[in-house]
């Protein structure tokens, strides 16, 4: 079988686990409904997955490389670091409200799971990837010299999310979305932002 028929199956069972599992639950979702939603002979299935559980780490890794995807799709190298947060924060807020059932499967299937460590691993690409942002903005002149890029990338990313998944999974809306962004924006850039570019 062809590298690119095997990707293709591993997606469409990908594909009909969330579909599956966002339906019916993680303990209800049997092997069975997700191969019978995948079209593909349950064997198929052990090719790829060793278990059921073994899928949300799957999941997380794909919903990562679509969040990878999309920043490196919409953000500018070019853009000061003022420009790149606002849009940063409003693309994180976007990806939330669109992929929340996804977000959700993972921290409950993770913490099933015991995974989190698992979890922080699959996050690093996009740790590294916001390190790099961090140090452009401190060699530009534009952030604080000498925070911890590698700390306040961890620190920032899941802040930031934290508040898009309180606004549209914890329905904590008593502002508007545009009022939620501008609040993370001003608090970041009131912790890491040279004191001209905060406002």
């Amino acid at each position: 079988m062809s590298t690119g028929a095997l990707q293709d199956k591993y997606k469409l069972i990908l594909d009909a686990a969330i579909e599956v599992i966002t339906e019916k639950g993680l303990f209800n979702t049997s092997i069975s409904d997700i191969v019978k939603r995948a079209g593909v002979a349950q064997g198929t299935f052990y090719l790829y997955f060793r278990s059921k559980n073994a899928l949300i780490p799957a999941i997380a890794q794909n919903f990562i490389s679509i969040t990878m995807e999309r920043m490196k799709a919409s953000l500018r190298e070019e853009w000061d670091f003022k420009t790149f947060l606002e849009a940063f924060i409003e693309e994180i807020y976007n990806i939330t409200d669109e992929h929340k059932e996804v977000i959700v499967l993972c921290y409950s299937g993770m913490a099933i799971d015991y995974s989190m460590e698992l979890w922080e691993s699959i996050y690093q690409p996009y740790y590294e990837w916001f390190e790099r942002e961090l140090q452009r903005g401190i060699d530009n002149g534009e952030l604080i010299p000498g925070i911890n890029v590698k700390w306040t990338s961890k620190l920032l990313i899941n802040m930031i999310e934290n508040a898009a998944e309180r606004f549209y999974i914890g329905r904590d809306q008593d502002m508007t979305k545009e009022e939620s962004m501008r609040e993370v924006y001003r608090f970041v850039a009131r912790s890491i932002m040279k004191h001209q570019d905060q406002d």
